[in-house]
């Protein structure tokens, strides 16, 4: 089959490209955090329990989580920029269904629809920074997406608030109606061209419903039911023999035994785990340990996002002038050493022993993001950049998926000191791995 398209025209400014990426990461980032703040309201406005408004939340997780990488191999097949359009598309489609759902049922729905646009949104916009920008300027881009997607989380529960306050739940979505079409209008204007695409092989229907099958099972096993994570574990060995004997495989599995992409993936998943517990401890321990109120934690708790916002761009920038595997390292150093402080300051401190770490931590994640995301798709052949963005962004959602679950187990389990000690440690082997990746 022979898919083409118009040829490439003259390259768009480095401006434009940049912010038209740069709300393409926004919008999803945005859609989890302010739905987050409105499951009360949503609670009390269905007459649902809490378990049942929860997958408002959970079914734009799994939705995107499942189908990021199939999103980038669609886009390495068929154009990067067409189906990045297609999923804002979706998106905004979906927040206005969302904005009207007459029902939970409706509104679940929807947000699983709005997922599935997300999906090809987080997979896309790093597979067009190695395609649409010069290679000097990749740690300065990777960077601002790093800060879009923080400002997003950071953002979130204080728009949602707000929006709810004023004019009700539908709010919150029916937002993402302007900014999805503004986004829609800036890839179209400003995204270059996918050029002339020869598709001579097909996607991989069964490799992706297999991975789809694997990510369920792991994702509802973390969130919802520990039995399920025994089926992950078939579903991982069916994938893995459907690739090795497919064709046109979804993802070559030879390439995840490359050292660079292998550790560049093994470490974005620890980092992520390790960051997704400090979000999801900080609450616990600044209100039950503390005793601070609602408004106090909510305020503590956005400085971690605040200052990774503005982390983001002088990371990429340090990433373009220093290089990656150094940054990497000390990204990965900042982040070791603040959580092995919050893990040794005395309580007597209060809420600086946590907050105060925390601003050590967070500059570091956004140094380890910009110059590990750099490192993972530098030299990637074009044709699978959509595919290992996505792979790399898979990486990252289990590691936020497996840090709000067992790291909050071994919190309540083991206490302040005992969590951060097991962060400390999954830092030391992510370091371990920088060190040989040459």
């Amino acid at each position: 089959m022979t898919t083409t398209t118009l040829a490439p025209t003259a390259a768009p400014p480095i401006t434009g490209v940049l912010a038209s990426l740069a709300l393409a990461t926004l919008l999803p980032s945005l859609a989890v955090s302010s739905a987050n703040v409105a499951l009360p309201t949503l609670a009390t406005a269905f007459g649902a329990r809490f378990a049942d408004v929860q997958w408002v939340v959970l079914a734009y997780l799994l939705a995107t989580t499942i189908l990021v990488v199939g999103a980038g191999r669609l886009g390495d097949l068929i154009g990067r920029r067409r189906v990045l359009m297609g999923g804002i598309a979706l998106f905004t489609v979906a927040s206005a269904l969302c904005a009207v759902a007459p029902s939970l049922a409706w509104l679940i729905a929807a947000r699983a629809l709005q997922g599935v646009g997300a999906a090809a949104m987080l997979a896309l916009t790093m597979a067009l920074v190695g395609a649409a920008l010069p290679k000097a300027r990749a740690g300065s881009a990777m960077g601002l997406l790093g800060t879009m997607s923080a400002a997003g989380t950071a953002l979130g529960p204080s728009l949602g608030g707000v929006l709810i306050a004023a004019f009700g739940w539908p709010a919150i979505f029916a937002a993402n109606l302007p900014l999805g079409l503004l986004a829609l209008v800036m890839a179209w204007r400003w995204l270059p061209a996918d050029g002339e695409v020869r598709q001579t092989t097909s996607f991989d229907l069964p490799g992706m419903l297999w991975l789809a099958l694997t990510l369920a099972a792991f994702a509802l096993a973390m969130t919802q039911h520990l039995g399920l994570l025994a089926v992950a574990p078939i579903g991982l060995l069916l994938f893995i023999r459907t690739e090795a004997r497919a064709a046109s495989p979804l993802i070559r599995l030879e390439r995840l035994r490359e050292p660079a992409l292998g550790a560049g993936l093994a470490m974005n998943t620890l980092v992520s785990a390790v960051m997704m517990a400090t979000l999801v401890i900080g609450p616990f321990h600044l209100s039950g340990t503390l005793g601070l109120g609602a408004a106090a934690v909510g305020a503590l708790m956005s400085i971690g996002p605040v200052v990774s916002a503005f982390s983001g761009v002088p990371a990429g920038r340090l990433v373009d002038h220093f290089g990656t595997q150094r940054m990497a390292q000390l990204g990965l150093v900042a982040m070791a050493a603040g959580c092995g402080l919050i893990g040794l300051l005395p309580a007597s401190l209060g809420a600086i022993a946590y907050v105060g770490p925390l601003v050590i931590v967070t500059p570091g994640y956004a140094l380890f993001q910009a110059a590990n995301n750099t490192a993972v798709m530098d030299g990637v052949q074009a044709e699978q950049r959509g595919v290992v963005s996505g792979v790399l962004t898979l990486s990252r959602n289990l590691g936020l998926i497996s840090g709000a679950s067992a790291m909050a187990a071994v919190y309540a389990m083991g206490g302040l000191r005992v969590s951060f000690a097991i962060a400390v440690l999954m830092l030391a082997l992510a370091i371990g791995l920088a060190r040989r990746v040459r």
